[in-house]
């Protein structure tokens, strides 16, 4: 079996020029959708952070807990005066 060089020169031309033609594809794909890729990315982002929220412990763990739907951090101590530092507010349990 006997190749010449014009054959393996066609061969790769080819093979150079489809791979070529797939790059132009799909680089023109991404150039003109380019906005909606980054929307698609930009809300998965957000679902993944937002998604994610809530379901902690102080979400979990302490609605099972006595007197768990009183708001947490309020804060009944009278205002400090000017020059004192406010009292930090009571973590209830």
């Amino acid at each position: 079996m006997k190749f010449n060089f014009n054959a393996i020169a066609n061969a790769i031309s080819i093979a150079s020029g489809v791979t070529l033609a797939g790059i132009i594809g799909v680089g023109s794909y991404v150039y003109l959708n380019k906005d909606a890729i980054i929307d698609d990315i930009k809300d998965a982002a957000i679902e993944s952070v937002v998604g994610g929220m809530g379901q902690g412990a102080a979400g979990g763990a302490l609605k099972s807990l006595p007197g768990a739907d009183l708001p947490l951090g309020t804060n009944d101590l009278p205002a400090a005066a000017p020059n004192q530092a406010a009292a930090p507010a009571p973590v209830q349990f």
